[in-house]
C-alpha cells in the first residue's frame, strides 16, 4: 500500500523473536468512518498491535484505506470532482480522525499507491501463469442513458431472496439480509445515478478459478483455525461458503479507477486479486483472525450511506475524551454478536465504571499518598517492609496474579472484551482491597501496615496503567504523569519479569520514588448532556445540515429584527426634540462580553528577563502590526525561557498599556493555571493559526473596544468566564477560542482558569 514512510528502514522479523504482523480490513475511503467501521477494523487492530508490543513482540501493524472501485466513482460524481481527488479528502480525514482516536500504526498507506500497482499486477501475472484465470463472457447491466457498464454498487433493486424484499438492496449484497447478489439476480433494477431501468449486455472478463484452489483453502482453513484459534463465528461463516460450493470469481470490472489490467485485450478495464494461494510463493498468510458483528446505534443501524450514527469527526467535535469513547466501543465490541450504542449505556459506563470504579480507585491512592506528612506520605512512595507476611496484601497479590495470568491468555486469543473486562476487575480489587485494610485507620494506629498498603496500591495504579494501555492509551499517560514515570515503564515482557511483579504489586514502584500532581481522570456525564448529545445525533448527517442550516436561518431574521427595531427605534427618537434628546444622554455602553476584547494570534520573536525583576519576562510579540508590541509577563517561574522562543501565543491587544518595573507592557499574553495556581500554561493557538488574526467566539459577534476603560471592569467582567475544558480547549462560557486553523488548547491543565 505504499513505500515506507519517510524513506524509514522497514521494519523486518528477528530470528529468535515472536514476530507479529498485523492488519484489519481497509476502511473505503469514500466517507467519514463510522463508530461501528472504527470499531470493526482499526481501533480492535491497535489494541492488539499495542498489546504485542507490551509484551516485546516484533510488531507491525499496517494499514490504509481502500480507494479503488465503484463506490470512489460513484462518490466523484456525487461532488463533481475526480476519483483521486476524493481519495486524497477522505484519506486524509480518515488519517485525522484515527490519530485523533490514537491507532498507532506503524504505517498507514493506500491501495492507490504505484507500489501497491506493482504487487497487484505481481501477483495477477502469476496467477495467470499457474493458469488459476480463465477468460470468459458475462452478462451484465449497461445503463444507456449513463453510457456505461454498471458495476455492483451503482445498481439497486428489491433483494429476490424469499421472505426478504428488501426496495434498496446493492448490487453485490443485501444490506437487510446479507445475502450476497449479482446484480442481474435483483428485482426492478435501477441505476443508481440516474434512476433509469438498464439493460443487460455482454461483457467479456477475467475469473479466478476458486473451485480449482479449494483443497489448498481448505487445507488452509483446517490447519489455522486451529492454530489460530479462530472465534466460532469466523469458523461458521468460514464453512457456510465453503459449503455452498466456491464459484469461479470475476477479477475485473468496466471501471477507469483501479489496477490496470496488465493485458491488451483488458487494457480498459480493472482488476481486484483475489487470491495469495494461487500464487504458489511463500507469502505471509493469516494465522488468527479476530472478527465482529455489527454495532447498532440506538434505535437502528449505523449507515456510511445513509448517514446514521456517530461518525469519527462527530466523536472528535465532542467534549467526550477520547479515552471514553474507546472504553466504550471496546467494551460494547460486538465479538459475538450484534450489539447496541446508547448514549444511556455510554453514560453509565463512564459514571459506573469508569469514574466511580477505576478513577476513584487511582485518585484516592494517589491523592492519600500526596498528602502533606502527617496526613499522608508528602508525594513520596513509602517503603513497605516484609509485605509478603502482610495477610491481607499477600492474598491481594495472589488475586492480582491470577487475574494478570487470565488477562493474558485472553489477549494472546485476541479476545479484547474479555482481557479489558479482566482488567476493570482489577480495579475492583483494588478497590475492595483499600476498603478492607482501612489505610486511613492504620496511618494513625499502624504505620508500617498503612505503608504496606499505599506500596502496594501505587503499584497497582501502575499495573493498572499497563494492562490497560492497549485500551486506552491516552488514560495510560495521563497515569503514567501523575505516578512521575516515564512510559517506557509500561511494559509485560516475561524476560523483565514483568508478568510475575504482578503477584508482588508492592515491588513495582520503587520506595522514596516522588509522585507526581494527582488530579481526577474523568468526569461525570450529566443527564443533560446525554440528551443534548441524543438530539444532536438523532436523525442522518443530512437531518443534522437540514437542521443547522435552519438554525442559522432563524438566527439570521432574528437579527433582523433586532436590528429592525432598533432602527425604528432610533427614527422615533430622532423625532424627538433636541433638549429632549440631550436629556437623554450618550449611547447605551455596548453589552459587556468576549466581543470586546482584541484577542489576536501572537509570535514571540524575541523573549529575555526582565532586567530589574527576577519574575518577569520581556516579550517582543508580533500581532500582524507593523512592529512587534512590547509584553511584560510573569510567567519566569512557570514557563522557560527557551519554550518562550519563537512560540505562537494568545496576546489580548486593547488593555490600556501599563509599566511593570520601568518597562511598558503593551498587550497582555493569556494562561491558564490550575485551583491552587500552582501550574501555569500558556493558551496555544494552532501551528496553522495566522499571526495576528482575530481570535474569535462563534455567537459573540462584534467588533472590539479600541482600548478597555479600567473603570468599566469589561476585562474583570469577562475573564471570571474563560477557562479551559476537560478536553484542553480554552473557552469563554463553553465557546472555544476559535482561528483559521482550528481551536485553541493548553497542554494538561483541565477546567483551569485563563488570564
Amino acid at each position: 500500500m505504499g513505500e515506507a514512510a519517510g524513506g524509514r528502514t522497514p521494519k523486518l522479523p528477528i530470528e529468535g523473536r515472536r514476530n507479529v504482523l498485523i492488519t484489519s480490513a481497509l476502511p473505503y475511503v469514500n466517507n467519514v468512518p463510522h463508530l461501528g467501521n472504527i470499531i470493526g477494523c482499526v481501533l480492535s487492530a491497535d489494541v492488539f498491535a499495542r498489546y504485542c508490543r507490551l509484551r516485546g513482540y516484533n510488531t507491525v501493524y499496517v494499514c490504509g484505506t481502500d480507494e479503488y472501485g465503484t463506490a470512489t466513482e460513484t462518490k466523484a460524481m456525487e461532488e463533481g470532482c475526480s476519483p483521486k481527488e476524493i481519495c486524497d479528502k477522505y484519506h486524509a480525514i480518515h488519517k485525522q480522525i484515527y490519530e485523533w482516536f490514537d491507532i498507532g500504526f506503524d504505517h498507514f498507506g493506500r491501495t492507490s499507491s504505484p507500489n501497491q500497482t506493482v504487487v497487484c499486477q505481481a501477483i495477477f501475472n502469476k496467477l495467470l501463469e499457474n493458469k488459476w484465470l480463465t477468460e470468459n463472457t458475462m452478462q451484465q447491466l449497461y445503463c444507456d442513458t449513463c453510457n456505461r457498464f454498471l458495476a455492483d454498487r451503482l445498481v439497486e433493486g428489491t433483494c429476490p431472496t424469499a421472505g426478504c424484499d428488501y426496495g434498496d438492496a446493492r448490487g453485490d449484497q443485501c444490506e437487510k439480509c446479507g445475502k450476497l447478489l449479482n446484480p442481474t439476480e435483483l428485482i426492478d433494477p435501477r441505476c443508481k445515478v440516474c434512476r433509469s431501468s438498464p439493460r443487460i449486455r455482454d461483457t467479456d472478463h477475467l475469473f479466478l478459478e476458486l473451485p480449482l484452489l479449494k483443497d489448498k483453502l481448505e487445507e488452509y482453513i483446517n490447519k489455522m483455525s486451529v492454530a489460530g484459534s479462530w472465534s466460532q463465528n469466523a469458523i461458521q461463516a468460514t464453512h457456510a461458503w465453503l459449503r455452498e460450493g466456491l464459484k469461479s470469481r470475476c477479477i475485473t470490472r468496466d471501471l477507469k479507477w483501479g489496477v490496470p489490467v496488465p493485458l491488451e485485450k483488458f487494457k480498459d478495464k480493472v482488476m481486484f486479486p483475489s487470491t495469495l494461494l494461487g500464487t504458489e510463493e511463500s507469502w505471509t498468510l493469516m494465522k488468527t483472525i479476530s472478527v465482529t458483528e455489527y454495532l447498532n446505534y440506538e434505535a437502528g443501524k449505523f449507515s456510511k450511506s445513509k448517514g446514521v450514527g456517530v461518525f469519527g469527526n462527530d466523536a472528535k467535535n465532542t467534549s467526550i475524551p477520547v479515552e471514553v469513547w474507546r472504553y466504550y466501543l471496546l467494551t460494547n465490541r460486538p465479538e459475538v454478536s450484534d450489539t447496541l450504542f446508547t448514549w444511556t449505556d455510554l453514560q453509565a459506563k463512564q459514571n459506573s465504571e469508569l469514574l466511580k470504579n477505576l478513577g476513584n480507585f487511582i485518585h484516592r491512592v494517589l491523592s492519600f499518598v500526596a498528602k502533606r506528612e502527617g496526613e499522608g506520605y508528602g508525594s513520596i512512595v513509602p517503603d513497605a517492609p516484609d509485605a509478603e507476611s502482610h495477610a491481607l496484601t499477600k492474598k491481594f497479590g495472589d488475586i492480582v496474579g491470577d487475574l494478570v495470568e487470565q488477562y493474558l491468555e485472553a489477549m494472546e486469543k485476541v479476545k479484547l472484551k474479555q482481557g479489558l473486562k479482566i482488567a476493570m476487575t482489577i480495579s475492583g480489587e483494588g478497590n475492595l482491597y483499600l476498603q478492607e485494610s482501612q489505610f486511613w485507620k492504620l496511618y494513625k494506629e499502624d504505620k508500617t501496615s498503612c505503608s504496606i498498603v499505599m506500596r502496594t496500591s501505587v503499584g497497582l495504579v501502575h499495573l493498572l496503567a499497563s494492562l490497560l494501555e492497549p485500551f486506552m492509551p491516552s488514560f495510560s499517560v495521563k497515569v503514567l504523569q501523575q505516578l512521575n514515570l516515564p512510559c517506557e515503564t509500561l511494559s509485560f515482557c516475561e524476560e523483565n519479569g514483568n508478568v510475575g511483579r504482578a503477584r508482588r504489586p508492592w515491588e513495582i514502584v520503587p520506595a522514596g520514588h516522588k509522585i507526581g500532581q494527582p488530579e481526577p481522570l474523568f468526569v461525570e456525564m450529566k443527564d443533560e448532556e446525554v440528551e443534548k448529545y441524543r438530539e444532536r445525533f438523532a436523525g442522518s448527517q443530512a437531518d443534522r445540515i437540514v437542521k443547522a442550516q435552519a438554525e442559522a436561518e432563524a438566527k439570521k431574521v432574528v437579527k433582523q429584527l433586532q436590528k429592525a427595531t432598533i432602527s425604528d427605534e432610533t427614527t422615533k427618537k430622532k423625532k424627538q426634540t433636541k433638549s429632549a434628546s440631550a436629556a437623554k444622554g450618550k449611547d447605551a455602553e455596548p453589552e459587556i462580553s468576549v466581543a470586546r476584547l482584541d484577542i489576536r494570534v501572537g509570535l514571540i520573536t524575541k523573549a529575555q528577563k526582565h532586567p530589574d525583576a527576577d519574575s518577569l519576562y520581556v516579550e517582543e510579540i508580533d500581532v500582524g502590526e507593523a512592529c512587534p508590541r512590547t509584553v511584560v509577563s510573569g510567567l519566569v517561574k512557570y514557563i522557560p525561557l527557551e519554550e518562550m522562543q519563537n512560540r505562537k501565543v494568545c496576546v489580548l491587544c486593547n488593555l490600556k498599556p501599563a509599566a511593570m518595573r520601568g518597562i511598558k507592557s503593551q498587550a497582555m499574553v493569556l494562561a491558564a493555571s490550575n485551583n491552587d495556581h500552582t501550574i501555569v500554561e500558556l493558551v496555544d493557538p494552532p501551528e496553522s493559526a495566522c499571526v495576528g488574526e482575530r481570535v474569535r467566539f462563534p455567537g459573540f459577534d462584534g467588533s472590539p473596544d479600541d482600548v478597555l476603560n479600567p473603570k468599566k471592569k469589561v476585562w474583570e467582567t469577562v475573564q471570571v468566564d474563560l477557562r479551559t475544558t476537560e478536553d484542553l480547549v480554552a473557552c469563554y462560557k463553553d465557546v472555544p477560542f476559535t482561528t483559521s486553523g482550528g481551536v485553541c488548547k493548553v497542554s494538561s491543565i483541565r477546567c483551569g482558569t485563563i488570564r
